[in-house]
């Protein structure tokens, strides 16, 4: 794995202007590695259809959505609870990744899978009450290049980037406060990503 792994900046520049911080580490494995783990997340992982609960309508998504951390945590979003999977040797071997270049130990992995550019997300936060205030969330990318946005909650100020095939972004300190994000959709985009965000949930 090491000798795949790319040069990279271990010190990325905040793209935030205030209010928070979102570094970009780039691709930090080549495209190779990067589509052999896109493979092995599409066959290994427990895929299931994404559901919430918006103004007591029960409502199932086309992406899907999966969710592994260590034992004993469950994690509440749109009025759904899920109950953690055990984590893989694929997911192990990331999070491992992950943690080297944030400097950061994650104890969850929330991963969705978009089919393609007419799955996306929309505005939103990481503040569940689970997770640690302020603390760290890294967003590993695989397959199909999407534009990630940002919009601060109050003055509407924007950014948005490329998250690249095999790419590393870290949120943390009051980003989730302050910013919301999206993954917008594309009619351009006709392959699959898989995206995994690391976390830290409250023991």
């Amino acid at each position: 794995m090491e000798e795949q792994t790319k040069a990279i900046n271990t010190t990325p520049e905040n793209l935030l202007p205030y209010d928070g911080e979102v570094r970009y580490f780039g691709c930090i494995m080549d495209g190779g590695q990067a589509d052999v783990y896109l493979q092995k997340l599409l066959n290994e992982i427990e895929w299931r259809n994404d559901e919430a609960v918006i103004f007591g309508k029960h409502i199932i998504t086309k992406r899907k959505v999966a969710w592994y951390a260590d034992g004993g945590f469950s994690y509440s979003y749109s009025n759904i609870t899920r109950y953690a999977l055990p984590w893989t040797a694929t997911l192990v071997e990331l999070k491992a990744i992950a943690e080297e270049l944030t400097g950061v130990v994650y104890n969850s992995c929330l991963l969705n899978l978009y089919h393609d550019g007419d799955e996306g997300m929309a505005w939103h936060s990481d503040d569940e009450k689970e997770l640690k205030k302020d603390g760290s969330i890294a967003s590993m990318s695989f397959g199909a290049e999407r534009k990630f946005a940002l919009k601060h909650r109050l003055s509407k100020e924007g950014t948005s980037l490329m998250l690249q095939n095999g790419s590393l972004l870290e949120m943390k300190g009051t980003t989730q406060t302050y910013w919301l994000h999206a993954l917008p959709k594309s009619k351009k985009v006709k392959m699959p990503r898989v995206n995994l965000t690391f976390r830290q949930m409250m023991k």
